[in-house]
């Protein structure tokens, strides 16, 4: 058997595992890999060859900068700008949150994009009385199309582009994409708002998602906020040194009452005289805490923190729960707190109900509301001794637009995209260059960047670039070209385009578009080339045919994603994903010849 017709088997094999969807993607492209090299199609230094190629290398550092731009609050300030001046009319704001997942997209890929806009779509949705479903799918298919305006939206159109070199056409400009695109948007934006009524279901979530947006607001309501706290500093000249709390006279401050006090170390004090440094929690009116502070002669360590307040660039709150064999058990808190250096309790519940400014000797279960930096907030996540109810950086991304390196995080991806644009250094090298500068400027953290990455995508697309050689240079790819051209005939380039749209689109809803792709371009190649026909259109076309993704929710992660918020089915994609694909295939047909003639 030669290493042609072994590649087809093994490729034949490789799409039956994707279908079946019981292994890991991954997985399968991992064992695609070993077969190659079990049975002597490749070498071992040929399997491996994938994972150091330049396009894995540019699509793991693309995850790291989109990681820069939605970490440091960028997509949480355009969601909130679009709440701003969109209004509340269902068409506008359609319009407004499908034209920015678009634009996103191409910046920081389809799903990134989606994830950062679902929470805030969907409570656009409640806000103006529509089912998230009806404006969760038109997010996720216009996003699909705006990958489709530069050449970083999708690895597809990295491997295209790619492909376009090797067969010695020259790759794709970077905007050269969205000659294509744009239309598509346009388009895809169109038909969701005019017949996205009627083809999409009125489904509710079974379980919405949570908006972080408006979380202080939230807390505030549920913890009643109403009355903000004082910390006094007690400095050497006060008359308050030496007494204990019982016995300070505060009938000339009615309405102020102490909570508690602390030593110079942040340690609660029960009965202890007051000493030099210890810090007075108090409550009550900013009127009679002044006349307090003037009067005994008192410093004033931090001033009460607004609702308002709570989520800024540099501090938050977050709320935590007991858990059982806490060690924190049985000990003291009271609001106005000190933990550690830069943590204060802000308030306490006992069986959802507040505790007020009591003194309250901790049990299992007990809810706390902490406020304090971002850092300090996101060490909670390994304190043992405590629960997290939400992640600390999930409620910063959305409820803190613009935070403190967003300026720096959008300047790196400008630098990128002149970079590429201009072709001054290769994409690997431009990728790379902005990861760094991510890095080094702090705007993500090394163990963040790591994290970042999908590494899902990356074995993937590394494990599977050997298939793709494998069924070119085997001759694997020419034998399936041959049934095409023999399918449509000789000079027939629209059919050839028609043909593998259609091969293309149709594993693209079962299988990884990436990997769809990466299966079908060399045998797009040795279809043009057998017919004649330029590679560039064809491979163009593959690129939209591989974006296509529409009509199942396993097609594509940001599919899946919006599945459980909206309360879809599995059969509720199809009837507008057919409309949309159908002026994909229409735009593709009509433009791409027209710009890159056969």
């Amino acid at each position: 058997m030669d290493d042609g017709t072994v590649s087809l088997i093994i490729l034949g094999l490789a799409v039956a595992l994707f279908v079946w969807n019981k292994l890991p993607v991954d997985v399968v492209a991992v064992l695609v890999a070993l077969s190659l090299w079990a049975t002597g199609v490749l070498g071992f230094t040929a399997v491996l060859a994938g994972f150091g190629d330049p396009v894995v290398i540019f699509i793991a550092t693309l995850f790291v900068v989109s990681e820069g731009i939605d970490s440091t609050g960028v997509t949480a300030w355009a969601g909130q700008a679009i709440v701003r001046y969109a209004g509340t009319t269902r068409s506008r704001l359609l319009i407004a949150v499908t034209g920015l997942c678009a634009v996103l997209s191409a910046l920081i890929t389809l799903n990134g994009a989606v994830a950062a806009l679902l929470p805030l779509v969907v409570m656009l949705a409640v806000r103006i009385g529509q089912p998230p479903s009806r404006m969760l799918m038109p997010l996720t298919f216009a996003g699909s199309a705006g990958s489709l305006l530069m050449l970083t939206g999708t690895p597809v159109n990295i491997i295209v582009s790619e492909a376009a070199g090797d067969a010695g056409a020259g790759s794709f400009p970077f905007f050269a994409f969205a000659v294509v695109g744009v239309p598509l948007v346009i388009g895809t934006i169109t038909i969701s708002v005019l017949l996205g009524p009627r083809l999409l279901p009125a489904a509710r979530p079974t379980h919405p998602a949570v908006d972080f947006a408006v979380h202080a607001q939230t807390l505030d309501v549920h913890y009643a906020l109403a009355d903000g706290f004082y910390r006094l500093r007690v400095p050497e000249l006060s008359p308050l040194l030496g007494r204990g709390v019982g016995e300070l006279d505060l009938t000339p401050y009615p309405d102020v009452m102490i909570v508690g006090v602390q030593d110079g170390q942040g340690q609660y004090r029960a009965d202890a005289a007051i000493d030099v440094d210890d810090v007075l929690v108090v409550t009550g009116p900013s009127e009679q805490v002044s006349s307090l502070t003037a009067d005994s002669l008192l410093a004033v360590s931090r001033a009460p923190t607004p609702v308002d307040d709570l989520m800024t660039r540099e501090a938050g709150v977050v709320e935590v729960v007991i858990p059982p064999r806490s060690s924190l058990v049985g000990e003291t808190v009271f609001p106005g707190m000190h933990r550690g250096r830069d943590l204060v309790v802000i308030a306490v519940q006992r069986m959802g109900k507040d505790r007020g400014n009591r003194h309250t000797q901790l049990a299992e279960g007990d809810a706390i509301l902490v406020h304090g930096p971002w850092p300090a907030l996101d060490e909670l996540t390994r304190d043992r001794d405590v629960l997290l109810v939400d992640s600390p950086e999930l409620v910063r991304r959305q409820a803190v637009p613009w935070g403190p390196k967003a300026s720096v995080a959008v300047a790196i991806l400008a630098a990128m995209v002149v970079l590429l644009a201009t072709g001054a250094v290769p994409p690997a090298m431009a990728g790379l260059l902005a990861a760094t500068a991510m890095v080094l400027t702090r705007v993500v953290g090394p163990q963040q960047a790591y994290r970042a990455i999908s590494w899902q995508i990356v074995v993937l697309i590394g494990a599977l670039i050997p298939l793709s050689a494998a069924i070119q240079s085997s001759g694997g790819a020419d034998r399936i070209a041959d049934l095409i051209i023999d399918a449509i005939g000789p000079g027939r380039p629209y059919l050839l385009l028609l043909a593998l749209f259609a091969l293309t689109a149709a594993l693209g809803q079962m299988v990884s578009n990436t990997a769809t792709v990466l299966i079908v371009a060399p045998i797009a190649v040795a279809a043009a080339q057998g017919t004649g026909t330029s590679v560039k259109p064809v491979l163009m076309l593959i690129a939209v045919a591989g974006a296509a993704s529409l009509l199942t929710p396993i097609s594509t992660p940001a599919n899946m994603m919006i599945m459980s918020p909206a309360g879809y089915r599995f059969g509720d994609y199809w009837k507008l994903g057919l409309v949309v694909m159908a002026w994909w295939l229409l735009t593709a047909l009509v433009i791409v010849p027209l710009v890159w003639p056969f």
